[in-house]
């Protein structure tokens, strides 16, 4: 799987799936593993396409919890049918 990229303050992912339909359940088990871990990424939805940031705004840059929600992400992006685009 592609490496999240770094872009200033934040780590990004942006993924493609089969439906709109699919893109919103994606999101929603991301929220859902958000609220266990208490660290909420900036989500965009485009149609069939999610943009994801994970960034600390706290420290206002990447921390430990942003790595670790990146990886909870990487097993639900395999299990929703995500492509991984940029």
């Amino acid at each position: 799987m592609t490496a999240w990229r770094r872009e200033g303050d934040h780590l990004t992912r942006c993924l493609e799936f089969a439906s709109f339909m699919q893109a919103i359940e994606f999101v929603n088990h991301v929220a859902r593993t958000a609220e266990e871990i208490d660290h909420h990424p900036d989500i965009l939805i485009s149609w069939r396409r999610v943009t994801l940031n994970l960034s600390s705004h706290d420290v206002g840059g990447i921390t430990n919890r942003d790595f670790t929600l990146a990886g909870k992400i990487d097993g639900l992006i395999i299990q929703n049918g995500g492509r991984v685009i940029s």
